[in-house]
């Protein structure tokens, strides 16, 4: 279970930053600077590479980690969008596109959340191995709120093996 205050929290990246490098240095940079806006990473996975989903042709990087703050969720995520915007990222609001840092809440301590900017959980996120692998590693035992499935039950029903048709 989650201490209060913390958030489960996403990390892609597929294109290289001029300062930082490439995507998985851009990941352990954003860690860095999570830590810069008051949001205590917890734990962190190491970083997977993954491959894109849409039109993008670039393999991402993708973590997870465990942020702690007292911030209510849209406080949290206005300090992630900032992060976004200081490693380049635009407000295009095209998706699976290529980007230099993506970065997601999925959980929260408190349950669920929603407002016209931002609903926990991630709306996504039980469908998606790039964010349940790494999630996996950090947050096996956080319980998805509307499931009430752990971490590690959605990626193994995610990918465990189908057997083949008859």
């Amino acid at each position: 279970m989650p201490a209060p205050g913390s958030y489960l929290v996403a990390l892609g990246s597929n294109v290289r930053h001029p300062r930082h490098g490439d995507p998985r240095k851009v990941l352990a940079a954003a860690l860095d600077s999570l830590g810069r806006a008051g949001l205590a990473v917890v734990s962190a996975s190491p970083p997977v590479s993954t491959a894109p989903i849409g039109p993008s042709q670039r393999h991402y990087a993708n973590s997870a980690a465990i942020v702690a703050s007292d911030l209510p969720p849209e406080k949290v995520l206005d300090r992630l969008k900032r992060i976004e915007r200081d490693f380049g990222r635009t407000g295009s609001g095209q998706r699976w596109r290529a980007r230099v840092l993506d970065l997601d809440i999925i959980l929260w301590s408190g349950g669920s959340f929603g407002s016209a900017a931002l609903v926990i959980p991630h709306i996504a996120y039980r469908d998606r191995s790039f964010v349940l692998g790494p999630a996996a590693t950090v947050a096996a035992s956080w319980r998805d709120p509307i499931t009430g499935l752990t971490i590690k039950q959605l990626h193994t029903r995610l990918t465990r093996p189908r057997p083949a048709p008859r």
